[in-house]
């Protein structure tokens, strides 16, 4: 019980110490382009947030648009380390085999170094309990294993992604043995309170249906629907090119 009040403390306090990376936001858009839509605005990030990154590695471009994911290519979700610090809980970060949670800020600067990085911020902050449940999902999945093999069915015909399959396949499964990046961000959501597992499908889920309001795919485009709780995708920056509100 003290071990879950102090989580539940920390998440409410944020993180201790500011971070020397420079966050900011341009307005937010769903459109997956390099442009600065300005004004920019100062970042404050908050558990709950989703990271979401291009690679312009043309091994993910091509596998990719191969299992009709097309762009985005990464994703992550923003979570309370026990201590208060804010990091990103991801599945094979920087290409990688293992889930990681790592720093928030500076693993956000390394993917805008090599490609464009958005958030989607939380409308609403966690509730404590929300807070606490993220922080505990996340610190059990350090240094799984990426599900590399799991990664490569999307590829094939054994995938749980299709116009009638994902309607009885590829429902949360809670900790598992590996994950790859968007199923491992569905699972978090579920295990802390944030989407309805009846409707959730992290095996199914690309990050494209994070960033777009309407999947490709028929059970998501009637189900699945962050609008509600998070704001649209907006660019990330540590430098931004026009002056911030």
């Amino acid at each position: 019980m003290h071990a879950v009040f102090l989580v539940c403390a920390s998440c409410l306090l944020g993180n201790p110490e500011p971070s020397a990376v420079p966050s900011y936001l341009y307005q937010p858009a769903h459109h997956v382009d390099d442009l600065h839509r300005c004004p920019s605005v100062a970042y404050v990030p908050q558990p709950g947030d989703i990271m979401l990154a291009t690679d312009p590695d043309r091994f993910w471009t091509i596998t990719h648009n191969l299992a009709l994911a097309g762009q985005p290519h990464n994703s992550a979700i923003v979570v309370a380390r026990p201590d208060g610090s804010l990091a990103t809980l991801e599945a094979g970060p920087n290409d990688t085999l293992f889930c990681r949670v790592l720093d928030l800020l500076p693993h956000l600067k390394e993917y805008e170094d090599k490609g464009i990085v958005w958030i989607r911020k939380r409308r609403e902050p966690l509730t404590p309990e929300q807070c606490c449940r993220l922080t505990d999902f996340a610190v059990r999945q350090e240094c799984k294993k990426f599900a590399i093999v799991r990664l490569g069915a999307q590829l094939t015909p054994l995938r749980h992604r299709g116009p009638l399959r994902t309607w009885v396949v590829g429902k949360p499964r809670g900790d598992r043995d590996g994950y790859y990046c968007a199923e491992l961000v569905i699972e978090a959501c579920v295990a802390a309170g944030l989407i309805d597992p009846a409707v959730a499908r992290p095996s199914a889920t690309y990050p494209g249906d994070m960033f777009f309001e309407r999947s490709l795919n028929p059970f998501l485009r009637r189900h699945f629907d962050l609008a509600p709780c998070w704001y649209p995708p907006a660019r990330w920056t540590a430098c931004p090119c026009c002056r911030p509100e």
